[in-house]
């Protein structure tokens, strides 16, 4: 069948895994091995996402060389709690890289609730406005924090929007989806897309499927979130770039089309929401 090939004539249809953590320690002993297998499977790029300012700075150096890598650079909602105006005026340095594409992960995470959510909420209001600044656009991470994500991205989108200032759409995306259509079809309204990652691949995630199936695919990315969420037949292992295939398999049988088609579209998407080269 033709969705679970990905290649015409003997190329590779590319694949963008737009969500990796590169810069972790899991990769310290075999990083080039693991880029060098993601070009191998056709994963042309990889975004690395930062999770702090120590781990934005290191994606960023990691991109230095290498064509293939981009940057995100941001404090995750977890780290809310320790971020300091000189961190945020690290962040105000590293986004003017070259290679930095967007402002990210930010957002809330009520799951684990590592800061408090009153901090939570200021931290990624106040980098939400870097993003106006920078022209950048912003990746969300939103764990069991839905009603309180949508009213500050709704309220900063319509904003943005109002204020003509330079930020145009695509503003953003919500990485590894866990809202419903509803949801989806406001984000896509206000000017993002979302990102699908391993969970779609698991055996159970019926709820998750049939959501993606109904969704345009003209508003998906692809992701790992490398090193967690391996999908599936490598659940519970470390999760990789090259994986990022898996996904857009799955995406694909999901949608009844070929792999060939689900890569165009979604790298396409990619390239746009990140003005990739």
């Amino acid at each position: 069948m033709d969705s679970v090939h990905n290649t015409v004539g003997g190329t590779k249809a590319p694949l963008v895994d737009t969500h990796a953590h590169l810069d972790f320690s899991q990769f310290d002993e075999d990083r080039d091995q693991v880029i060098e297998r993601a070009a191998n499977e056709g994963i042309t790029r990889i975004v690395m996402v930062g999770f702090d300012i120590d781990s934005s700075r290191q994606a960023v150096a990691l991109t230095d060389g290498n064509a293939n890598l981009w940057a995100c650079v941001g404090t995750h909602p977890h780290q809310a709690s320790r971020v300091t105006p000189e961190g945020l005026g690290s962040l105000r340095e590293l986004i003017t890289h070259h290679k930095v594409v967007a402002i990210g992960e930010i957002g809330l995470d009520y799951y684990r609730d590592r800061s408090p959510r009153d901090v939570q909420r200021e931290i990624l209001r106040q980098q939400l406005e870097l993003a106006v600044e920078s022209g950048k656009p912003v990746v969300i991470h939103d764990r069991a924090a839905h009603k309180d994500v949508m009213r500050i991205v709704r309220s900063w989108a319509q904003a943005v929007r109002a204020s003509n200032n330079g930020l145009q759409p695509p503003l953003g995306v919500v990485h590894c989806f866990s809202g419903d259509q509803t949801m989806a079809e406001e984000l896509f309204e206000l000017g993002f897309l979302i990102s699908v990652a391993g969970p779609v691949t698991f055996p159970k995630a019926r709820g998750l499927q049939e959501l993606v199936g109904r969704l345009p695919l003209e508003r998906l990315l692809v992701e790992t979130d490398c090193p967690f969420l391996s999908p599936h037949p490598h659940r519970g292992k470390r999760n990789e770039p090259a994986n990022v295939k898996l996904v857009a398999q799955k995406i694909a049988e999901i949608k009844q089309m070929s792999l060939q088609e689900v890569s165009r579209v979604t790298t396409e998407n990619a390239r746009r929401v990140f003005r990739l080269e």
